[in-house]
């Protein structure tokens, strides 16, 4: 069991952000849903909160109202294998939102993301200080991270 489980405030998306970040990830799946009741505050039969998963992560989607937006201080961020991943993540999560810098988005409902390779670690973190630099520069071009970007400036 996760002692940790991200709960996300929207404003009356819930149902639609789940449905939507479950397409995209694997081994992910609707859990549960809860209703508002007589007592509100939302309207009754109205869905409240969104139990789900995302590739096993439990997650909570909750209608809360207008009163909170997500912001660029809390992100999540997938750790990718693979250009092909890299691709897929941040082709689908952008789709209605906002490109960032350096592998950073907001999706369409607000909810920031950073698509990371797994590789950038150790990319970025190359005992020469001028390999380092080189990766870096191109790395803070970027929108999308493109790890044969990365490797060849890792050369050159």
């Amino acid at each position: 069991m996760n002692r940790i489980t991200p709960f996300l405030w929207f404003d009356g998306q819930a149902e639609e952000a789940a449905l939507f970040y479950t397409s995209i990830f694997q081994n992910s799946r609707i859990v549960n849903l809860t209703r508002y009741g007589e007592a509100g505050p939302g309207r009754p039969g109205s869905v409240l909160t969104v139990d789900f998963e995302l590739d096993g992560q439990p997650m909570v989607a909750l209608n809360g109202g207008p009163e909170f937006h997500f912001t660029e201080a809390v992100s999540l961020s997938i750790a990718c294998a693979d250009q092909a991943e890299v691709d897929h993540f941040w082709t689908a999560l952008s789709q209605g939102g906002e490109e960032g810098q350096c592998g950073w988005l907001k999706d369409r409902y607000g909810l920031s993301w950073q698509v990371v390779p797994t590789v950038l670690g150790a990319l970025m973190g190359t005992p020469d200080p001028e390999k380092a630099k080189r990766v870096t520069e191109a790395l803070m071009k970027m929108k999308k991270i493109v790890i044969r970007d990365l490797e060849d400036a890792l050369k050159s």
